[in-house]
């Protein structure tokens, strides 16, 4: 346990960003989930409403550090390929 003044107010700082960053990780997974259920689905109107919405959260997420910049592209590149496969998809029917 931190034994002085400063140490405990550490402490007490740390654990409110984990809290913080936990709860801004939650969101970012849920809304990059939403997208990804979309495009199971094989419902691209959703898919790309859901990726719309998850693309400010994944790139606030890489701006405040929650994430690294690449991961974020990563996601916004991968959940685009797959809107635009689903919708290759339906446009070949």
């Amino acid at each position: 346990m931190a034994n002085s003044p400063q140490s405990r107010k550490r402490a007490r700082q740390a654990e409110t960003r984990r809290r913080r960053n936990a709860s801004q990780r939650s969101m970012v997974r849920t809304s990059i989930k939403k997208v990804r259920g979309a495009i199971a689905d094989g419902d691209a109107k959703a898919a790309a409403e859901a990726l719309d919405a998850a693309v400010p959260v994944i790139d606030r997420m890489a701006n405040r550090g929650i994430m690294h910049p690449n991961q974020a592209a990563r996601h916004k590149s991968r959940l685009s390929a797959g809107i635009r496969n689903i919708t290759r998809d339906q446009n070949s029917d």
